[in-house]
């Protein structure tokens, strides 16, 4: 299939580059309203008459200066995005949801798009964001469609800044800033843990030092920014190269990140225009320095006895430790972990048009990415017995070739343009690791393995996939008068990843757009600049979840058995097989309404949308026999996902001198898992009714009722399904404990099913985004909110450090002793309402006039300052340190507070840009 694949897409370049040259002399045609072209997807149309869902933000509306991370650019201004940090660490990777969750297995993050080339979030790390021209997100399958299988999830388009004609340029920017910890959890000071310890009779170990672990592990991050530009070209020719560099220091000793990037691209025109030739190529290395365990980390700091010094023991030379205490260690000695990865990545890409026709335009792109990622770990042996060493590399190629035809015709009212593609992308992953452990000395750490006399056998071992998909598109849009618009996308993939019988998937779409403002009944309002309604419906697939050969037999290592004298590894079945497996797809309806009004300074969009995920992967438990294995992959659930999204801008105030504008979006968002059982081969399989999502962890929550967030089948992805507690109530020796109230009448019971009750969800219901700027003359001030309502959290770290049980062999919050709660159940008492209203950042900037000054004007353009406070402030109910915690992401801290807290932290940063 896939060699047959290459010989069609060959003979038909062949075919149509043979017969371009005779047509190459005519007048190109327009599409109407080219003054507001859109690229989308493979497909360049008229923003005026699009008629999907799509979202470009452009580089003046981005979120400015001091942006570290791309996605930082947009994070507030796109309704129905959800960008949040799963740490506050330097190198924290965003959490991104575009129309929220859809799937239980496979990949939900978007796809992500930099000048052609298909990537991940991780790819995000090779692009300074200086370097960036535009954003432009598809949301509806109407659009997303184009991209087939990768598009289900959403897809993020990134357009990078090109060459200009004219003399060379050079630009430069820089940011120089600290992070500074303003808040922590408040627990008992050495002087007060002595008095508590003292009144209640309690015998403490007394080191008689006044420690506060948490601000010992606490750094001022320093970061700095540098990146440079080079850029110039002429009517034939442009091209562009930059270097940037970030440093940045995080809050906790030792964590840190450095990252060199690179973007270099040109344009060539060849034979008269009938060539464009686009040749780019970008890449990083990134260098991190992690937390290994984020919770042992902040439990260890906020737990540990204050009384304890803040050095080693002078006469050991080692760090003090608590053996009356599980899960802590001193925390100075989780300083000491070396957890480090190293992350090089390249991207090259080059596309040539033909200008075969003036209708008529062949385009050739091809792209070519390599990525690897060095791990290196040791835990030295005051953190784990006798030491443990890994060393792992994962290895990434992706080859990807398209060509496409595209046909654009005007007559009269009317214009059409047509597109036809065909895509093959092959890509390829290798790995090995291996962990060894029990070592005489700290010295090596990872650096020699060798040290290690044991070598784990669950910890050592290699990998190889090698994925293929091969597709074809049609795509067909016609547009009447500027008025009627009709788009139909066609795409068939097929995955290398599925059985015979279901490698292919096809997913088309169709939508359409009427721009009322253009009929002549409108006329007479001429407050109105544009209103255009759009609807649409497409199905987009979805193999992210599926392993390269899932459908296939395999056997894997499971063990070494004697042979004779000799040792051997036996081999076993890998798992049990389903050559059924088939593409998860996602059906999505559409229907949205523009409005500009007042010369474009109100601006209207609402969005109604409706998805539901069908033929859902999931790992099933099946019965042994007739299956070799008790879990199953398969198709059969399904989900729903529906929200409406509102964005609003409005420009009240627009002089020479000054100029407001104030920008909001609101998301309403609800999902529901409708589905996890059907028949399979004859057989009913199912989910269980109630399946663990997020437990509590740490000392005391090890195989009791500490499961909080649950998947339950009607009901939204992600809620709490806890006891409820009327309240305190005392013990009866002086001490109180958690009133479970008996919700189904036969007695207190906490296991599922029994008395717990669905108590809210972890997913806000609402999400808000807003950005308000004011300039005044050169002085420009900008602000960015961003809020989440109708969730819950649940505050595990309060419950563990208000429990009086666990003293003094931990530490507890200054609250604690005063309301003597001892009890450590899971109840909804700290379940919380997790609404919050975030000032993201506060930018204040300075257009230098260098005008002024002669021997500045000379050589330079353009100079700005600017000064940035990111996190100035929270407004929110929820006790607990943060509200801004993983709300977003299904997993194992979804909804869930669990002492992995970073502290509270406050960046200030001064840019400076320049451009010569």
């Amino acid at each position: 299939m896939m060699e047959h694949s290459r010989l069609t897409i060959w003979s038909l370049f062949f075919l149509v580059a043979s017969c371009g040259s005779v047509f190459a002399q005519r007048k190109p045609v327009l599409p109407p309203s080219v003054d507001s072209l859109i690229t989308v997807g493979y497909a360049t149309g008229s923003m005026k008459t699009i008629s999907g869902s799509v979202e470009k933000i452009t580089e003046t509306q981005m979120n400015k200066d001091q942006i570290t991370n791309p996605l930082e650019a947009i994070r507030g201004r796109v309704p129905g995005l959800t960008i949040q940090r799963g740490t506050n660490g330097p190198a924290a990777l965003d959490a991104v949801r575009l129309r929220g969750t859809t799937s239980l297995t496979s990949g939900n993050d978007p796809l992500i798009i930099v000048d052609g080339v298909f990537g991940d979030l991780s790819m995000l790390a090779s692009i300074y964001p200086t370097d960036i021209e535009s954003f432009t997100i598809l949301k509806d399958a109407s659009e997303t469609s184009q991209y087939g299988s990768r598009g289900a999830s959403g897809v993020i388009e990134i357009t990078t800044k090109k060459g200009m004609s004219g003399k060379t340029q050079v630009s430069y920017n820089g940011i120089f800033g600290i992070s500074t910890v303003y808040k922590n959890l408040n627990m008992l000071s050495a002087n007060d843990f002595r008095r508590v310890a003292s009144e209640r009779g309690i015998s403490i170990l007394d080191k008689g030092n006044s420690t506060n672990f948490q601000k010992e592990i606490e750094q001022t991050g320093l970061q700095q920014n540098h990146h440079i530009a080079f850029y110039g070209g002429s009517n034939e020719s442009s091209y562009r190269v930059s270097l940037g560099f970030m440093d940045r220091q995080g809050v906790i000793l030792n964590e840190d990140m450095k990252n060199f990037t690179s973007n270099m691209n040109m344009t060539q025109k060849m034979f008269d225009g009938f060539l464009n030739c686009e040749l780019g190529m970008f890449g990083s290395i990134q260098k991190n320095h992690n937390l290994v365990d984020l919770q042992k980390t902040f439990y260890s700091a906020a737990t540990f006895n204050p009384t304890y010094p803040n050095h080693k023991d002078p006469v050991t030379g080692s760090w003090d430790g608590i053996t009356t205490a599980s899960q802590i260690t001193n925390p100075l000695a989780w300083m000491e972990v070396q957890d480090h990865d190293a992350t090089s990545h390249i991207s090259t890409h080059a596309r040539l048009t033909f200008n075969l026709m003036d209708e008529l335009k062949l385009v050739l792109f091809g792209a070519y990415t390599y990525n690897i990622v060095e791990n290196s770990q040791y835990l030295p042996t005051s953190v784990w017995a006798h030491g443990q060493a890994y060393k792992g590399t994962k290895k990434m190629e992706s080859l990807l070739g398209n060509m496409m035809l595209t046909y654009k015709k005007g007559w009269k009212k009317h214009f059409f343009d047509a597109l036809a593609l065909a895509e093959l992308q092959k890509e390829t992953y290798t790995g090995f690791y291996t962990t060894v452990t029990n070592f005489n000395t700290d010295k090596f750490g990872y650096n020699n393995l060798q040290a290690g006399a044991l070598r784990l056998w669950e910890g050592t071992n290699s990998y190889y996939e090698q994925p293929h998909l091969a597709s074809f598109m049609g795509r067909f849009n016609y547009t009447y008068a500027d008025r009627y618009s009709l788009t139909v996308n066609a795409r068939t993939d097929a995955s290398s990843k599925f059985g015979a019988n279901h490698k292919w998937g096809f997913f088309p779409s169709v939508s359409a757009a009427w721009v009322i403002s253009e009929e002549k009944f409108m006329k007479r309002l001429p407050i109105i600049d544009n209103l255009k309604f759009r609807i649409g419906y497409g199905l987009a697939g979805n193999q992210s979840g599926i392993d390269s050969y899932t459908t296939l037999s395999l056997v894997k290592p499971n063990g070494v058995i004697p042979v004779g004298n000799s040792a051997a590894v036996s081999l076993g079945d890998l798992r049990n097989t389903n050559p059924d497996l088939k593409w998860e797809v996602k059906h999505t309806f559409n229907t949205g309404i523009d409005l500009a009004m007042f010369g474009n300074r109100l601006l209207l969009s609402a969005n109604y949308y409706n998805s539901k995920t069908t033929d859902m992967l999931y790992l099933y438990n099946v019965s042994v026999p007739p299956f070799t294995y008790n879990t199953l992959l398969a198709n059969i659930g399904s989900m729903r996902n529906s929200g409406l999204e509102i964005a609003i801008g409005i420009t009240p105030l627009k002089t020479q001198d000054m100029e407001l504008n104030i920008n909001a979006n609101i998301t309403f968002q609800q999902n529901k898992l409708l589905s996890l059982s059907g028949m399979y081969n004859g057989e009913m399989i199912s989910a269980p009714q109630y399946k663990s999502l997020a437990s509590l962890d740490g000392a005391g929550f090890h195989g009791g009722y500490n499961h909080i967030v649950y998947q339950v089948v009607g009901q939204p992805l992600g809620v709490f399904y806890l006891p409820h507690s009327n309240g305190l109530v005392s013990d009866g020796n002086g001490g109180y404990t958690y009133d479970i109230a008996d919700l189904n009448g036969g007695g207190v019971s906490l296991e599922d099913g029994e008395d717990r009750y669905v108590a809210g969800q972890a997913v806000p219901k609402t999400i808000l985004g807003s950005n308000i700027s004011f300039r005044y003359k050169r002085f420009d001030l900008s602000v960015q909110i961003n809020g989440a309502f109708g969730h819950k959290i649940y505050n595990g770290t309060s419950l563990t450090y208000m429990n009086m049980n666990i003293f003094p062999d931990y530490n507890v919050m200054e609250e604690a002793p005063q309301r003597n709660i001892k009890d450590q159940t899971a109840t909804d008492y700290w379940l919380e309402n997790g609404a919050y209203v975030n000032f993201d950042y506060v930018t204040l900037g300075w257009n230098v006039p260098i005008e002024k000054v002669q021997k500045l004007k000379k050589y330079v353009r353009s100079l700005r300052l600017a000064f940035t406070v990111n996190n100035l402030a929270t407004i929110s109910g929820y006790s607990g340190l943060s509200p801004m915690i993983n709300s977003s992401t299904v997993n194992s801290t979804l909804g869930l507070d669990d002492k992995r807290g970073y502290p509270l932290a406050r960046t200030y940063m001064l840019g400076l840009s320049i451009n010569f």
